[in-house]
């Protein structure tokens, strides 16, 4: 190959050739992502994907869940009295069983995506234990 071509994929810039004509630098702008126990290659915003996305079920974001609903079942079954007394049982740090139960808060659209594995790419369960909003619309967002 001795003339240079140009290759759009996102927003790449084009192919360089070496001077000696024996090596192509592509660059295509991606960013590998650990999710989930997993790396991911995450593409730019906009950009057309590769590969169809298959359904990736996240066993930590999956058992968060159920856990939240099985602690909530227990307070409001009066197993457990109040949240000190399920972590005490549990065996668990009473702050953080309190912002897994927020995952009972979530939008049942979210929840049947977090089952079936089709949650957006960027959704982790670092970010769902933080504040979320109460308005299943704002969680979308």
């Amino acid at each position: 190959m001795t003339t240079q071509q140009s290759l759009v994929v996102g927003k790449s810039r084009c192919p360089t050739l070496s001077r000696d004509g024996r090596t192509i630098s592509i660059h295509i702008p991606i960013t590998l992502r650990q999710q989930g126990g997993r790396k991911h290659v995450v593409t730019p915003a906009g950009a057309t994907p590769w590969i169809t996305r298959t359904a990736r079920i996240d066993s930590t974001l999956v058992k968060a869940v159920v856990r939240a609903h099985r602690w909530r079942d227990m307070l409001e079954s009066g197993r457990h009295a109040t949240v000190r007394d399920l972590a005490k049982a549990e065996g668990i740090n009473e702050s953080y069983l309190s912002r897994v139960l927020r995952l009972t808060l979530l939008s049942p659209s979210i929840i049947q995506a977090i089952l079936d594995g089709h949650q957006s790419t960027d959704l982790e369960l670092d970010s769902l234990l933080g504040p979320i909003p109460l308005d299943w619309a704002q969680q979308h967002a």
